[in-house]
C-alpha cells in the first residue's frame, strides 16, 4: 500500500522536531509538510498520531548471502574466518542465493534500513547474481547492488581471491550490464564491488574504473580492515594499499572504501583529495577484532563517511538502529569522551554520510518537502523499555530498536508494518533460511 497522507506525527525535519504535523506523499516524494489539518487528506491515510517519523536509514555495507551464516568462524581472525565464509560462497546455489538475499533485506528494513549497498563477493555464476536482484526487487527495498569482480586468484586470500570464486573480468563486467537492464525501472541500482586492493591486478583496476566511469556506476572495496592490506601490498608492490591503489588510479568521486580500521593520516588525506568515501562498520570490527576505525580524523580530513552494517557472519544482524548505537558509543569509548557523535551527528552519518559517493539522492537533516519519501515511523510506546522518551532523538540513539518500528516506507509504500515484511511472510523468509550448511 501506498500512502497519500501520514497524519498528526511528530516529524524530524531540519534538525529539530516538529510536532503535530501532516506529512504529505505523491509519485514516491514527500510533498509538503504542514500544520495537523492544514490540507486536505489524500485517500490512503496513516495514523502518525502518537508516533515519531524520521527518514529512513542507508545501509552503506553488506553481504546478503550471509544471513545464512550467522555464527560462522566465531572467534576466529579475519583470513581464517574469510576461509570458513568462503567455503559457504562456493556452495551458493540461486535458491539459496535468494532466500538469504531476501531475508537480509527484509530484517535490514524492520529496522529502519530503508536503502542497502549489497557487496556481492565474486562468483562464477550469473544466475546467483540474478537471484539477489530478484530477492531485493521483491522486497521493495532502494539498493546499490554491487556485482563482484577480481582477477588475481590465490587461495590463501592473502595476495589475490579465492579461485574457486573467479571469473574472467570482461564475463563478469558484462553480466554486470545484463543485470543494469534487469534492474531498469526498479529501485535496485548497479555497482561493481571488489573483495580488497590484492585481488586486482593493475590492469584489472583499469578495466573496472573505465567501466564504472563510462557507466557512471558507483564501486565497492574493502580497505585496510586490518594490517594485511598494507604488509601484502608492501611484500608484492613495494608499497603501501593506498598507494598501490593511487597509483593505479583506482581512487576517485565514486569509489566507497569499506572499514578503513588501519588508515593513518597520510591516507586520509590521499582518499579525500580524490573525493573518496568511507563506510563505518563498528560491529563487524568488533565482532572480528580488527579495531576501532578513526572516524573523528576521518571527517576532519573531509572524508565523507556512511554507517555499514556489514553481513550477517560479521555482525550477525542486519538492525541499522544498533549499529548506529554501537557506532557512537564505540567512539566514545576510544576517544573518552561522552559528547562525542550524538544523535545529530551520528543520524546523519546514517542517513546521507555516503549518498553522494553511492549515487544515491542526498538528504536533509530530516524529513523535507521534495525528498523521496523514504521513512520510518516509530511508536516508542510499543516499549516500556524505552520509556519515558525526555528527547525523541536520544532515545532512537539509545534504546530503540526494531522493536519500537511501525511502519517502515520506500518510495511512499508501506514495506513493514507492525514489525512484518508486507511483501514477505516470516514463514516463507524462515523455511527459505532451513537449509543445513554442508
Amino acid at each position: 500500500m501506498s500512502v497519500d497522507t501520514i497524519t498528526d506525527v511528530t516529524v524530524y525535519s531540519d534538525g529539530t522536531w516538529r510536532e503535530g504535523t501532516d506529512v504529505h506523499l505523491s509519485g514516491g516524494r514527500v510533498t509538503a509538510l504542514v500544520p495537523h489539518g492544514e490540507l486536505p487528506y489524500g485517500e490512503r491515510v496513516l495514523d502518525g498520531s502518537g508516533g515519531h517519523l524520521t527518514p529512513g536509514l542507508v545501509n552503506t555495507h553488506t553481504h546478503l548471502f550471509q544471513s545464512g551464516l550467522r555464527g560462522i568462524g566465531e572467534g576466529l581472525p579475519l583470513l581464517a574466518w574469510l576461509s570458513a565464509v568462503g567455503d559457504e560462497a562456493a556452495r551458493l546455489t540461486p535458491e539459496r542465493a535468494y532466500a538469504t538475499a531476501a531475508a537480509a533485506a527484509a530484517e535490514a528494513l524492520r529496522s529502519g534500513t530503508t536503502t542497502l549497498v549489497e557487496h556481492m563477493w565474486p562468483h562464477p555464476s550469473p544466475e546467483v547474481h540474478d537471484a539477489v536482484l530478484r530477492a531485493l526487487r521483491d522486497s521493495g527495498v532502494r539498493a546499490v547492488l554491487g556485482r563482484g569482480v577480481a582477477d588475481r586468484a590465490d587461495g590463501s586470500r592473502r595476495w589475490g581471491f579465492d579461485p574457486r570464486l573467479m571469473q574472467p573480468v570482461k564475463e563478469a563486467l558484462a553480466h554486470t550490464d545484463d543485470l543494469i537492464a534487469a534492474a531498469h525501472g526498479s529501485r535496485v541500482s548497479l555497482g561493481l564491488a571488489v573483495p580488497n586492493p590484492r585481488c586486482l591486478t593493475p590492469e584489472g583496476m583499469a578495466e573496472v574504473r573505465a567501466y564504472a566511469d563510462a557507466r557512471e556506476l558507483p564501486v565497492s572495496l574493502h580497505l585496510l580492515e586490518t594490517t594485511t592490506d598494507d604488509a601484502m601490498c608492501r611484500e608484492h608492490a613495494g608499497v603501501g594499499a593506498v598507494e598501490y591503489l593511487e597509483r593505479a588510479g583506482f581512487l576517485w568521486d565514486r569509489l566507497l572504501a569499506v572499514h578503513c580500521v588501519e588508515l593513518d593520516a597520510a591516507g586520509r588525506a590521499t582518499l579525500a583529495r580524490h573525493g573518496v568515501g568511507v563506510s563505518y562498520n563498528p560491529l563487524s570490527n568488533m565482532r572480528l577484532g580488527s579495531g576501532i576505525a578513526p572516524v573523528p580524523q576521518m571527517l576532519a580530513a573531509g572524508l565523507p563517511v556512511g554507517l555499514g552494517v556489514d553481513g550477517a557472519a560479521s555482525n550477525d544482524t542486519q538492525d541499522i538502529l544498533e549499529a548506529l548505537r554501537i557506532g557512537a558509543y564505540l567512539q566514545r569509548a576510544a576517544h573518552r569522551k561522552a559528547d562525542l557523535f550524538g544523535f545529530p551527528e551520528m543520524f546523519a552519518l546514517a542517513a546521507n554520510g555516503a549518498n553522494r559517493v553511492l549515487g544515491l539522492e542526498e538528504r536533509p537533516a530530516g524529513v523535507q518537502a521534495g525528498m523521496q519519501a523514504d521513512l520510518v515511523l516509530h511508536r516508542f510506546d510499543r516499549d516500556y523499555a524505552v520509556l519515558p522518551v525526555r528527547d525523541p532523538g536520544a532515545t532512537l540513539l539509545t534504546c530503540a530498536g526494531s522493536r519500537t518500528v511501525a511502519a517502515v516506507m520506500v518510495g511512499g509504500e508501506v514495506l513493514v508494518r507492525d514489525g512484518e515484511h508486507v511483501r514477505l511472510s516470516s514463514k516463507e523468509l524462515s523455511a527459505g533460511l532451513a537449509f543445513t550448511a554442508a
